[in-house]
């Protein structure tokens, strides 16, 4: 049986892409008897199908299970199988959002490239048999069973019997044998008439089967043009397919060469797909941006985790017989929020552990996670972007981490992972490190003093432009906020560059702030030095500005201490913030730094 054809269901289908290289399918099926749904997803799309028949088949047996009873039997048994099959499933959703990081660890995250490729076989039947099936059904008419033609009349019958007196007298013979003559041509006659409607019969039934099996002829003959034809646009789709399947393959290889030649973009795509295949519930959103570093090995993710409003609250559904209907029980506000905070901590850990586990050629050494949730502050009703939790881990030190045993919230916090106290409450922190999602690399316009043509690249600029350039930027940054910056003598002694006092009760301070106009990566005893400056000074903090990056020691040793480390591409995106645009090109720099 067909169910998506019977009127008690309904089926709507479509597909998303991802720079995965994959497609994945879904279908929302309903059943309007039941008043049910479900949407269900697979990345096969004869998979797919094979799992909405199925659950046809379930709806439809319990559907006609319940037609069989007496009304009231039925009703009863339908409330309280509901009431059963929304419990499971309730307890089964509760189930995968606690086993969210223990799920992970039974799985490998590393891609396998063979079985990325696709290997399907054209599916589409050839359509030569169906139509020789056809041809077979075309009704040829039978042989026409033919009258047979009447005989002539035999002349010998016709003869005239003739005695002795018709002898003797001859007219007497002679007017027997008139008689006998006419009434052989009269039999001759009637012949001739019965064989003309013979034939002409005979005719009929000719002409109709002549008519017949040009019929069957015409109706065989366009059934093997369709054929044809059909053949040639299967023909024409195989090769389309396997043209499609060929250049996706190739894709795969590329990606797959220039991920183990250690390609930056192929990296970030690499880590793309390792967390397009991770499997969530289907109620939170899988979507994410990643930027990656390969001079320090640094990966950095923007991760959208779920709302609370995307987790299920669903714990149980009774049949309440009495009052004929279902009741449902919820979890608390409490219960959810625990529940929520824990979840979140594990889908930071678990996206870390997929990264590390998958990275099969050691190219990321830091990883920075930042959770972003979208949602809607309930003082305003607006919506609202805000990043919750961050968290910056060495690879070394989060493999030592049994996973299996842990407590989510204690092993993020022990990675001196940051986030508020209840997560639920979408209370805003900054990141530890921030993605720069526009490149800045190339842009132009940047005017300091009237100096500065459009597209002055800041590596190739003088180191004591440079500290007064970060001097300017800083005292708008911070003069915005009712702060004042106090700019020190432009120096290359390695001091301190720039102070700025901060009025906020809560994050401000004395801020000392040192410029290096670097080529090269900057190292740890910079950030030691500044450390130290910061101490001696009896600053709240230190802010260090470079045109290029820094080791993974030096991100290591800022770690857990105030001390904010801005790259080149931090620096551009501040510019810009502030109305300025320009671009860095180390290459083109110059050797001096400042």
């Amino acid at each position: 049986m067909n169910y998506k054809t019977d009127n008690l269901f309904s089926r709507r289908d479509w597909e998303n892409y991802n720079r995965s290289y994959q497609t994945r399918y879904h279908a929302e099926i309903e059943h309007y008897g039941l008043n049910t749904h479900r949407i269900i997803k697979d990345a096969d799309k004869s998979l797919l199908n094979r799992k909405v028949q199925s659950q046809y088949e379930k709806w439809a047996n319990t559907w006609n299970s319940m037609q069989s009873r007496n009304q009231t039997q039925a009703l009863r048994e339908r409330n309280q199988s509901l009431a059963d099959d929304q419990t499971q499933e309730a307890k089964a959703k509760l189930e995968q959002v606690e086993r969210l990081l223990l799920h992970t660890l039974d799985i490998d995250d590393a891609v396998d490239w063979v079985e990325l490729k696709a290997t399907a076989k054209f599916s589409d039947p050839y359509p030569e048999k169906r139509y020789e099936a056809e041809m077979r059904k075309v009704k040829r008419p039978r042989k026409p069973v033919y009258k047979q033609a009447p005989h002539p009349p035999d002349t010998a019958k016709f003869e005239p019997e003739l005695d002795i007196i018709d002898r003797i007298f001859k007219f007497l013979g002679d007017k027997k044998r008139r008689a006998a003559q006419e009434k052989f041509e009269r039999a001759y006659q009637n012949y001739l008439t019965k064989q003309n409607a013979v034939e002409d019969e005979n005719r009929i039934l000719l002409d109709a089967y002549n008519k017949q099996q040009a019929e069957a002829d015409e109706q065989i003959s366009l059934l093997k043009r369709q054929c044809e034809k059909e053949i040639k646009s299967w023909k024409e789709a195989s090769q389309e397919f396997y043209a499609e399947q060929e250049a996706y393959n190739e894709r795969v290889e590329v990606l797959k060469n220039n991920y183990l030649a250690g390609e930056a973009n192929a990296i970030i795509e690499y880590c793309e797909l390792v967390l397009n295949r991770s499997d969530y519930p289907e109620t939170f959103p899988k979507d994410f941006d990643l930027e990656y570093n390969p001079d320090n090995k640094l990966l950095v993710v923007d991760y959208v985790l779920p709302a609370p409003e995307q987790f299920p609250r669903l714990t149980e559904v009774k049949y309440i017989a009495a009052r004929k209907e279902l009741k449902e029980y919820y979890l608390s506000d409490v219960q959810l929020a625990k529940i929520y905070d824990n979840a979140i901590y594990k889908i930071a850990l678990r996206t870390l552990h997929e990264l590390f586990e998958a990275d099969q050629i050691d190219a990321i050494q830091l990883i920075a996670f930042n959770g972003w949730v979208n949602s809607i502050d309930k003082g305003t009703g607006k919506p609202i972007n805000a990043c919750i939790i961050s968290i910056q881990v060495n690879k070394q030190e989060f493999e030592e981490i049994n996973l299996a045993y842990i407590d989510p919230k204690t092993c993020f916090k022990n990675l001196k992972g940051v986030g508020s106290s209840k997560l639920i409450n979408i209370t805003p922190i900054q990141p530890i490190i921030k993605i720069d999602r526009n490149d800045k690399r190339f842009v132009s316009s940047y005017d300091v003093a009237g100096t500065l043509d459009e597209g002055y690249n800041l590596a190739t600029m003088k180191w004591e432009d440079f500290e007064h350039l970060i001097r300017e930027l800083f005292e708008r940054e911070f003069s915005s906020n009712g702060g004042d910056v106090k700019v020190t003598r432009a120096s290359r002694d390695g001091g301190v560059d720039a102070i700025a006092f901060d009025p906020d009760p809560i994050r401000g301070g004395k801020i000392v702030i040192q410029a290096k106009r670097y080529n090269n990566i900057v190292g740890v005893s910079a950030v030691r030095d500044l450390y130290g400056t910061v101490l001696n000074e009896g600053a709240t903090k230190g802010i260090l500005v470079t045109t290029s990056d820094y080791g993974p020691d030096a991100y290591e040793f800022a770690k857990n201490k105030p001390i904010t480390l801005m790259s080149g591409n931090n620096l551009l995106y501040l510019l810009e913030k502030h109305g300025h645009k320009a671009r860095i090109n180390l290459k083109e720099g110059v050797v001096d730094a400042g």
